[in-house]
C-alpha cells in the first residue's frame, strides 16, 4: 500500500542528505511500517538545516519536494498564489496511485490538498490530522478557521483527528493522541524520574521556538519572580528564533543571566539529560497549537508540566492529574504553583510519577496500532494488498 502525506514540514539539504523537523521525521519513520511506500509532499528550503532536523531512517519514505511559500509579510502570502499550481500538480500526480492520503493541517499547502481531494473519489481512505487548536478562543489566521470549518463539515469524506475532546464533535472527527516517544526513551525516562527529587533548587526547562507567542519571555520573568522570593531556581531554554537576542537582553536586565542558559536547538538525543534534570517543563504558550509534544517528552522523565491554558492542554493535564495550566500572562500563578510544589515535595513527586505513567500513552508503537485501527488496515501478519 502507498501512503501519500501532504504537509508544510520544512525539509533541507545537509551533507547531501534530505533532513526535516525531527519530531515529524520520527513519526513518519514509524508509520512507514504500515505501508509499502510513503511519499511525503512537502517544501524543500535552501537555507541551512537547524540542529533539530533529522534524516529519514526508513528506506520506504520518499520526499517529493515542492517550492516553499508563505510567511508573515503580504508579499510572502501572495507567493502562495504563484506556488499553488505546482503544489496541485504534484499532489494530484502522487494521489493517482495512493491507497491512503494523509493531510496534516493547518497550512496553506494543506488547504490546497483538501481542495484536490474534494474533486476526487479515490483514494477512499483519507486521514486529515488537525494539529492546531480545534477550539481557539482568540483571533487566528483566516485560513485556519476555513480549514477547521471544512474538516468539521465532512466534505473531505475522510477521517479527521484532533487534539482534545470538544462539544458537538461530529462522528468523523476523532480525538487522537500524537506520538513522540520510543520504548527506549520511555524506559530511560522512567529510570531518571524514579531517582529525581525536588530539594532546595528548582530546575525549569523551556523547549520551543524562542518567541513571545510560545512564552519564552514569560518563562524568564517567572524565573526572576521566583528568585525575588528567594527560591533558588534555574532555567534552561532549548530552541532558537529571531527574538532570541531580545530574550538574552531580558535575562541580563532582570539580573537573571547567571541562572539562564540558552542552548539553541538540540538534537533529540541531547535532550534526555535536560529532561532528566528538570523538575518542571515550563511552557506559558499562547500559540494556536493542540498538545505540544514536548510536554509528553518531558513528562516521560518526570518533569511536571506547567503550561499555558490553550486548546486541550487543561483537559489532558486534568486527566493525567499532573501539572497545571494557567493563562500565559498570569506569571504570578506559575510562580505560586512552583512555590507550593517546592514547599510540598511529596506532592510534586506524586505528580511527577503520574506524568511518567501518562507518557506511556504517547509511544510510537501505540500510535502505529491506533492508526492501523483508525484506517482499518490489515493487522500484522495479514496479507497487505500491493
Amino acid at each position: 500500500m502507498k501512503l501519500l502525506i501532504v504537509s508544510h514540514t520544512p525539509h533541507y539539504r545537509a551533507s547531501g542528505t534530505i533532513v526535516a523537523w525531527g519530531p515529524t521525521v520520527r513519526e513518519i519513520d514509524r508509520l512507514s511500517a504500515l505501508f509499502r511506500e510513503v511519499v511525503h509532499v512537502a517544501p524543500l528550503h535552501e537555507e541551512p538545516a537547524p540542529a533539530s532536523a533529522l534524516p529519514y531512517e526508513s528506506p520506504g519514505v520518499r520526499l517529493e519536494s515542492v517550492q516553499p511559500a508563505g510567511g508573515e509579510r503580504i508579499g510572502d502570502k501572495a507567493g502562495i498564489l504563484f506556488r499553488a499550481p505546482g503544489w496541485v500538480r504534484t499532489i494530484r500526480r502522487e494521489m493517482a496511485d495512493a491507497d491512503v492520503v494523509h493531510v496534516r493541517c493547518p497550512a496553506s499547502i494543506s488547504l490546497v490538498a483538501l481542495a484536490a481531494l474534494q474533486f476526487r473519489r479515490q483514494p477512499r481512505k483519507r486521514w486529515i490530522k488537525y494539529a492546531g487548536n480545534w477550539s481557539p478562543e482568540h483571533t487566528e489566521p483566516l485560513s485556519y478557521t476555513l480549514q477547521r470549518a471544512w474538516l468539521r463539515s465532512g466534505w473531505t469524506r475522510g477521517t479527521v483527528t484532533v487534539n482534545g475532546e470538544w462539544p458537538d464533535q461530529p462522528p468523523h472527527v476523532h480525538s487522537f493522541l500524537n506520538p513522540c516517544l520510543t520504548d527506549e526513551e520511555l524506559e530511560e525516562g522512567r529510570c531518571a524520574a524514579a531517582q529525581k527529587t525536588l530539594g532546595d533548587s528548582v530546575n525549569l526547562l523551556f523547549v520551543g521556538r524562542l518567541e513571545n507567542e510560545k512564552g519564552a519571555g514569560h518563562a524568564i520573568r517567572v524565573l526572576e519572580r521566583l528568585r525575588a522570593r528567594a527560591i533558588d531556581a534555574k532555567l534552561d531554554l532549548v530552541g532558537d528564533g529571531p527574538e532570541r537576542g531580545a530574550f538574552e537582553t531580558l535575562s541580563r536586565r532582570l539580573d537573571a543571566e547567571g541562572a539562564v542558559r540558552f542552548h539553541g536547538w538540540l538534537k533529540r538525543t541531547s535532550l534526555g539529560a535536560l529532561f532528566a534534570s528538570a523538575h518542571f517543563l515550563l511552557l506559558p504558550t499562547v500559540a494556536s497549537e493542540g498538545w505540544p509534544k514536548v510536554l509528553s517528552e518531558a513528562m516521560a522523565y518526570g518533569a511536571v508540566p506547567l503550561a499555558g491554558r490553550v486548546s486541550c492542554i487543561p483537559q489532558y493535564l486534568a486527566r493525567f492529574r499532573s501539572g497545571k495550566a494557567f493563562h500565559a500572562d498570569d506569571e504570578e500563578a506559575f510562580v505560586d504553583a512552583i512555590a507550593v510544589y517546592a514547599s510540598m515535595p511529596s506532592t510534586w513527586k506524586a505528580e511527577s510519577m503520574r506524568a511518567v505513567e501518562a507518557a506511556s500513552l504517547f509511544t510510537y508503537g501505540r500510535h502505529v496500532e491506533n492508526v492501523r485501527a483508525l484506517l482499518e488496515l490489515p493487522s500484522a501478519g495479514e496479507e497487505t494488498p500491493a
